[in-house]
């Protein structure tokens, strides 16, 4: 492959080499919030800022651990995760937010989820579609152990990944709303937890890189519990789904610390 940067070892789009981050590394989608997540790492730093991807890099545990941003959608959330494994980072966590699908779900809980429904773009061009998309079991574990803990209410499962906002929120208007409602209700009737739109080609592009991927979300919404005329509180505060990105973090840095000692005694 072609070596587009300017600058030799820097990623084209990340604008970072190899020096610049961890192997575990944060993921929002909003470049806004890549702050906010950096202030629960040691001693944090700005290392890069080019187009939706911005990156800092602190430590959690002695572990160098970055944050970077992916913006909107499958596309460029498989470019932050390509760029990064390049870099040598091996561990990944989407801390981001949904609408929620499960009428059980309301605005402030979180969602943890085990896989994703490829219903994108992104990840067909990496792998048929019969190859489903499923979280690194790993880190669900460490998700789980992390909310638990913090003692967060939270529902763990399959989530939606959509290139469409507006065609989750406003099908009918859509040329082909009748197909976007009926695939919407099967994945009701299949249990869906909720609807977001980078899981899916993270977790394809994270199974072809052999790195470990999940994906925890804050609740801002459910429409469904408004069509049924339930309450339905609107949350934007993303402090719940950070902290327990966070703190799986540093679950999967002590096991990998652990496993390590372990087979060097046994080597």
């Amino acid at each position: 492959m072609h070596h587009y940067s300017e600058k030799e070892g820097i990623q084209y789009h990340l604008q970072i080499g190899k020096e610049d981050v961890g192997k575990y590394v944060l993921m929002p989608g909003d470049p806004k919030r890549c702050q906010k997540i950096a202030s629960y790492l040691e001693n944090p730093k700005l290392v890069a800022d080019s187009r939706e991807f911005i990156t800092y890099t602190g430590y959690l545990e002695g572990e160098k651990v970055s944050v970077t941003s992916t913006g909107i959608g499958g596309p460029s959330a498989a470019i932050a995760l390509e760029e990064l494994v390049q870099c040598g980072a091996h561990t990944f966590i989407r801390v981001g937010t949904c609408g929620g699908m499960d009428l059980k779900l309301k605005g402030g809980d979180l969602v943890i989820a085990t896989g994703a429904i490829r219903m994108e773009g992104t990840s067909r061009e990496y792998a048929p579609i019969e190859f489903p998309a499923i979280a690194d079991f790993e880190v669900v574990t460490a998700l789980c152990e992390a909310v638990e803990k913090l003692g967060y209410s939270f529902q763990i499962g399959v989530v939606q990944s959509k290139d469409s906002f507006f065609g989750q929120h406003d099908p009918k208007s859509k040329p082909i709303g009748y197909e976007l409602e009926q695939k919407w209700n099967a994945w009701l009737k299949m249990g869906c937890k909720a609807s977001e739109m980078e899981s899916a080609a993270m977790f394809i592009v994270g199974s072809y890189l052999k790195v470990r991927v999940g994906a925890d979300f804050l609740v801002i919404g459910n429409q469904e519990r408004e069509k049924a005329g339930m309450e339905n509180p609107i949350w934007h505060d993303t402090e719940a789904a950070i902290k327990t990105a966070v703190e799986a973090i540093r679950i999967l840095i002590r096991k990998d610390r652990k496993r390590k000692e372990q087979e060097e005694e046994n080597v």
